[in-house]
């Protein structure tokens, strides 16, 4: 058991120090009287008792704490004092008919360590006082423990809900599927449909009901291998390959060992719609899509790049009007990795775009 779960497992962690601190306590007491003098016969049965009975007191002490705990500091604190006073005074007394009445020990041991003279008033009130100050001890740790353990619950509570908010914003953003695409999609197939090219407009319909049930099947939390996203990538090119047939070329390089890497769930598909959108159906011929994927260390870097006309950068390589589908991407980047990803927009020589992405090399083995 480490530090933090020693900390959190309250009922473990009480009954510890309930028991480590009062026993340590008595040993101390019973040492400090032989060292400096000398004990009588039987003192350490005196010690073991009287120990006991703190531990018991303090007991009640937590108890009046505890129904006390919702009130005003100032209360709290007035609580704490009083409680820690008559504890120390009804200890105190019980000392004392046990040293002398129970065990009949002489009222003052021989090193003076141990007094039960009660026929001063002072000496019983600076026994009293003396021992407030252990009763306030053990009081200021419950306290300080208490509190604590409050600081942990709010911390936990804080990283909970934190988590269902990253979780919630993952998938809102993964569930917005772009309407572009949906709308064409649909609307190819209602044309096929009218020219009667009933089975391709079947094909395409079971296709895009694979790619849809792919990507809301898929948990936006969790990461998958570069190889499943191909063939994710791959249900939904099948759909686009009916609409723009010969003039959509797509070509992959998937450099050694990066197959196995692990990246978001559909982190592809908006990055290949975009190229679509912007170079395939602008052109009269088409175009030309490469996906690749490359290791440098402990980085994986991941491209998308087309032979369309691209566009114009001011420095900044901020997308622009390239639509939710690639701000999606930016964002989920964002809040999976942090600061240890980028996303950069460059040209692609002679004419085109190429967009970048860089985040850490993982694979199922270092996760």
């Amino acid at each position: 058991m480490n530090l933090e779960q020693f900390l959190t497992d309250r009922r473990y962690l009480f009954w510890t120090l309930q028991i480590g601190g009062w026993g340590g306590w008595g040993i101390t007491w019973y040492a400090s009287n032989v060292y400096y003098g000398g004990v009588p016969d039987n003192y350490a049965i005196y010690i073991f008792i009287i120990s006991g009975l703190g531990l018991a007191i303090s007991l009640a002490m937590r108890a009046i704490y505890q129904a006390n705990w919702e009130s005003h500091p100032a209360k709290r604190a007035a609580t704490v004092l009083a409680t820690s006073w008559t504890a120390a005074a009804i200890w105190v007394g019980l000392r004392h008919w046990i040293f002398e009445d129970f065990m009949s020990f002489p009222q003052k041991s021989k090193s003076g360590m141990e007094s039960h003279n009660s026929d001063s008033i002072f000496a019983l009130m600076e026994g009293i006082t003396i021992h407030w100050f252990v009763m306030l001890s053990w009081s200021g740790l419950y306290v300080g423990i208490k509190y604590y353990q409050l600081l942990q619950d709010e911390r936990q509570r804080g990283i909970r809900i934190e988590s269902m908010a990253h979780e919630a914003q993952l998938k809102m953003l993964r569930y917005q599927l772009n309407p572009h695409f949906l709308f064409n999609t649909l609307n190819a197939i209602a044309t096929l449909v009218l020219e009667q090219r009933n089975e391709i407009a079947n094909t395409m319909l079971n296709r895009l009901s694979n790619f849809l049930r792919y990507s809301l099947d898929n948990n936006p939390m969790q990461k998958i291998c570069l190889n499943q996203e191909i063939e994710a990538l791959n249900l939904y090119l099948e759909i686009e390959k009916v609409r723009f047939e010969e003039r959509l070329r797509v070509n992959y390089e998937i450099t050694s060992g990066c197959g196995e890497a692990l990246i978001p769930s559909l982190l592809l598909q908006p990055l290949v719609e975009n190229a679509i959108k912007y170079a395939v159906s602008a052109g009269i011929d088409g175009g030309s899509i490469h996906v690749g994927a490359y290791r440098f260390g402990s980085e994986l870097l991941l491209e998308v790049t087309d032979d369309g006309p691209g566009m114009p950068f001011d420095g900044s390589a901020e997308i622009k009007g390239s639509g939710v589908g690639m701000i999606n991407t930016r964002e989920r980047l964002q809040a999976l990795y942090g600061e240890q990803q980028s996303l950069v927009l460059s040209s692609n020589e002679p004419h085109g775009l190429k967009i970048s992405i860089r985040i850490p090399f993982q694979t199922s083995t270092e996760v």
